[in-house]
């Protein structure tokens, strides 16, 4: 880390972080919340003034070659200080055709194509990728809320992608192998951890302090010429594996595979490298209704196909847990309280609300094998499999 880098990262960890929460407070006292025009203008000012001073001294250093690591946590704090400008309205990609800010936009897009990935903030940013220091992660604000919502949020991608990695161990070993049904039951144990953060995220999460303090900063922004869409909880491999390993989704499927393409350089490298290896895997459904004819009489497959059974049953209870619970409640039914132009931009994905609840909502019925009429399920596959260990 260079003096430029490493002095930006205190930035970040100390004034920056102060003066957002000094506006935030501001704002939630005001009688409606979502106003921010008007509002410490002369801390706003000073957030993209001193920003500007460090972007334009990393700027001049050019690559100091100092890492992935180094690079990535670098993008993350660029990332920050363009996502508190979007927040505070000092940019707007609905009103610019190109972002005013030229040195921070060329310092993304440079640190952007020689990592390989999106040249903005991601998930892992705040989550798996976010580097304590003296005990404190990297946030916008210091409002409990939001260190709250980072830290079970970043409970429940580890748990994912502990389900993910025992699933990925079972692929060498076949669905017949003794030990498969212990990989399975670790799937499991991840999977009820998964569902124990989100619960707890649903009881105790502040609705109001989140929807109109935390969630803003995941806005889409300009960087250069292009509009890039904020931040997404499920911008990590993890959950994908899960639905692919699975069998519950297909990279065939053209809404799934569109879904896989729009987050891939919002991920890590090695996330999107674990994602296409698990694009070219035959799903361990196929498997098990492959063994069905010759095996569905021996121990090892009623055994084994009942913990499967019993992860699918626990993966789409997860994801339906998070459209049904979590997105309903801190998003849907606040939105409710919004002025009619404000909705456009609710969404940190882009597209407007109605728009995003019914992809969510195709999501959340492919991971449970729903059966619907419009699209293409598992259903019948799993009702099958079910009658086999019945």
């Amino acid at each position: 880390m260079t003096k430029n880098t490493e002095a930006f990262d205190k930035w970040i960890r100390s004034s920056f972080v102060e003066m957002n929460t000094e506006l935030e407070n501001m704002y939630f006292e005001q009688e409606d919340r979502s106003v921010t025009v008007g509002t410490g203008d002369n801390i706003k000012v000073q957030i993209r003034d001193e920003g500007h001073g460090h972007i334009v001294k990393l700027g001049a250093e050019g690559n100091t070659d100092g890492g992935f690591m180094s690079a990535f946590d670098l993008l993350g704090n660029l990332g920050f200080y363009f996502a508190s400008l979007r927040r505070h309205g000092l940019t707007n990609p609905d009103t610019e055709t190109k972002s005013p800010y030229e040195e921070a936009s060329a310092l993304g897009l440079h640190l952007a194509a020689s990592l390989g990935v999106t040249p903005r903030f991601a998930t892992s940013h705040l989550a798996t990728h976010n580097r304590a220091v003296d005990g404190v992660m990297k946030s916008f604000t210091s409002i409990e809320e939001e260190y709250f919502f980072l830290g079970y949020n970043t409970r429940g991608i580890f748990a994912y992608k502990r389900a993910a990695d025992a699933l990925t161990r079972i692929l060498p070993l076949g669905v017949s192998h003794p030990l498969t049904a212990v990989l399975l039951q670790n799937a499991k144990d991840a999977l009820k951890d998964v569902i124990l953060y989100n619960k707890v995220l649903f009881d105790d999460l502040d609705v109001d302090r989140f929807f109109y303090s935390v969630r803003p900063y995941y806005k889409p922004f300009r960087v250069g010429d292009h509009i890039y869409r904020g931040a997404n909880a499920g911008d990590f491999s993890g959950i994908n594996e899960i639905d692919l390993l699975l069998g519950l989704c297909s990279a065939k499927d053209i809404s799934y595979s569109q879904t896989l393409v729009d987050k891939m350089l919002f991920m890590m490298p090695e996330c999107q490298n674990r994602l296409r290896e698990c694009m070219k895997q035959t799903p361990l459904m196929d498997e098990f209704l492959q063994s069905a004819d010759k095996s569905s009489d021996k121990p090892w497959f009623k055994e084994n196909l009942s913990l499967f059974l019993e992860v699918c049953q626990l993966h789409g209870y997860s994801g339906a847990q998070h459209h049904n619970m979590l997105v309903k409640k801190y998003i849907e039914k606040p939105s409710t309280q919004l002025p009619q132009e404000e909705l456009a931009q609710v969404t940190a994905s882009g597209p407007p609300l109605h728009v995003l609840l019914d992809s969510l909502s195709r999501l959340r019925d492919l991971r449970l094998a729903a059966k619907r009429d419009d699209i293409v399920t598992r259903y019948d596959d799993v009702a099958r499999l079910t009658e086999l260990v019945s």
